[in-house]
């Protein structure tokens, strides 16, 4: 396939090993999704099947330990799952987050009992998991949840509503941030976590209705008086929850980053093969100046953004990626990734606001990645505090 930038990728990123899971995992896609992508948007939600297809496949907990049943990779094989999936034009595929945000918080943080519970489920496709942290009334500020997890005989009782979970409608592994304690603020927060098959309390509301991101199956949760059992709360302690979320969130935002880069190389491979068809006032599109111009900004834009968060990865596997870093990747690159596909249906004319033209889906899907994983203004915040 045609590249749409000049970079090859760097030492560390293009072992054989590697090169032969990436073309195993964009094949995969392409043979099982791909197909499937037009369905999934109509229908709101990918196929279950899907899930228990990448188990399969080993495509989930790549990065999870062989003795919990994973792939034993790290996360340049998480970075792999995220590129080709946009790649290979599938849409609303929440393996990522299965992936690369649940599993690991398991991982670092779940008692060895938790870890031989869970995780095998997760990488076999068993489970499909989730993160319930958004409330109705609480969006960035996860120190104001008011789900609360109360103790209960020997476990607990759950009570709330989430929303705009990714994965909601799937997910039967949820990770909730709830309150255990009394205190006020961080030190009240633990991670609940809530294995939904059959369990009396448990609702999931609407599939919401988006901008974009049609075929994810983004929903509400409701829990009233649910009983869990002691290994709900993950690891040992009540109250850790906040620290946990805030150690794991370089690596989430550094996923939306890696995406928005593969979501900015998408959009201009679509954009220079249309500006090399599309004729106008009898000539190609692309013998325009302005068309030039404007292919030119954005292939720098995304070239620097590819270096950054590259280099953002590196540090990453190396245990030297720091939270300030991270946002500025985060924020950053969802902001030029927002300017780069505007600028690239721009060129496609009346037809880019068509939605049967991946670019317009692409302009559509893009846009929250500026919102989730905290949103920009929370990004500038964290950068200020390192000033």
């Amino acid at each position: 396939m045609e590249q749409a930038l000049n970079f090859p990728n760097p030492s560390w990123y293009a072992e054989e090993d590697i090169n032969i899971f990436r073309e195993a995992a964009f094949e995969f896609y392409s043979r099982e999704c791909t197909p499937h992508a037009e369905r999934w948007r109509e229908a709101g939600i990918v196929d279950r099947e899907a899930w228990n297809m990448a188990g399969k496949m080993g495509m989930l907990c790549v990065s999870m330990p062989e003795e919990y049943g994973g792939g034993n990779g790290d996360y340049r094989h998480e970075m792999i799952v995220m590129e080709e999936l946009v790649r290979a034009k599938v849409e609303g595929f929440g393996i990522s987050l299965h992936n690369a945000i649940v599993a690991p918080y398991i991982l670092h943080y779940g008692t060895d009992e938790q870890k031989q519970k869970w995780l095998p489920r997760l990488a076999s496709g068993e489970l499909v998991a989730a993160i319930a942290m958004t409330e109705p009334g609480t969006g960035s500020d996860l120190q104001g949840v008011k789900t609360r997890a109360r103790k209960s005989g020997n476990g607990y009782v759950l009570n709330g509503s989430k929303t705009f979970i990714t994965n909601g409608g799937t997910a039967n592994l949820i990770v909730v941030v709830a309150k255990t304690g009394e205190e006020d603020g961080a030190k009240g927060v633990s991670l609940m976590v809530v294995e939904t098959d059959g369990l009396d309390g448990f609702e999931r509301g609407r599939n919401l209705d988006k901008i974009g991101q049609h075929a994810q199956d983004t929903s509400e949760l409701f829990f009233e008086d649910v009983q869990l059992p002691a290994d709900s709360m993950l690891g040992s302690e009540e109250g850790q929850g906040f620290v946990q979320l805030m150690q794991q969130l370089p690596q989430e935002r550094l996923n939306v980053a890696v995406s928005g880069v593969a979501m900015m190389e998408y959009a201009l491979r679509e954009t220079i093969s249309y500006v090399k068809e599309r004729n106008a006032f009898g000539k190609p599109l692309i013998a325009f100046q302005n068309t030039q111009f404007k292919l030119a900004e954005c292939k720098t834009k995304a070239t620097i953004a590819k270096a950054f968060v590259y280099d953002c990865a590196a540090k990453l596997l190396k245990g030297e990626l720091d939270t300030a870093t991270a946002s500025m990747a985060k924020y950053w690159v969802s902001d030029t990734a927002n300017q780069v596909i505007d600028e690239c249906l721009q060129l496609f004319g009346g037809y880019g606001y068509m939605n049967e033209y991946p670019i317009a889906r692409l302009w559509a899907d893009a846009r929250v990645h500026r919102i989730y994983g905290g949103t920009n203004e929370i990004m500038k915040l964290v950068i200020a505090r390192t000033l």
